[in-house]
């Protein structure tokens, strides 16, 4: 069959920070601890080296400084979030210049019932967008594909 990708890309009117969209998401039921309580991030790095960390809820605060570091701006940011009440999460990718940001559902992916190899997307928009339109949401293109 073949493997999966499915992605929400947003797009902000201004440049946002990792700090930002984590609080507008958090009022929504999202955070960045694990079911296990880690936090996991990523930095692409000039050595275009894609590094993935991971600290404890105490050291989310260090971790969204380091994410939206002006050093950092021109790079790739990641946070994993988490929606604990819905048991789901993935990974918020910040691109270059912060107006684009990527939703890719990672963590037991939330399927269509009625069609289970494909990701309930709608889900996802609906438990996001309300949120992300008070952090200066423009727009969205969701998007799943088989490989």
């Amino acid at each position: 069959m073949g493997s999966r990708d499915a992605d929400i890309d947003f797009t902000f009117a201004c440049p946002t920070t990792v700090r930002d969209v984590l609080a507008a998401l958090t009022g929504a039921g999202w955070s960045a601890p694990m079911p296990l309580g880690g936090v996991s991030y990523m930095i692409n790095d000039a050595d275009d080296m894609y590094e993935w960390y991971d600290t404890t809820p105490d050291g989310l605060g260090e971790a969204l400084a380091l994410l939206d570091a002006p050093g950092n701006l021109p790079y790739t940011v990641a946070l994993n979030v988490y929606h604990s009440e819905a048991e789901t999460g993935g990974m918020l990718m910040f691109m270059p210049g912060r107006t684009e940001v990527s939703f890719t559902p990672a963590t037991d992916r939330r399927p269509i019932p009625a069609a289970p190899d494909f990701t309930d997307l709608a889900w996802y928009l609906q438990a996001l967008v309300p949120a992300l339109v008070t952090a200066g949401l423009e727009g969205y293109a969701a998007q799943e594909v088989r490989h």
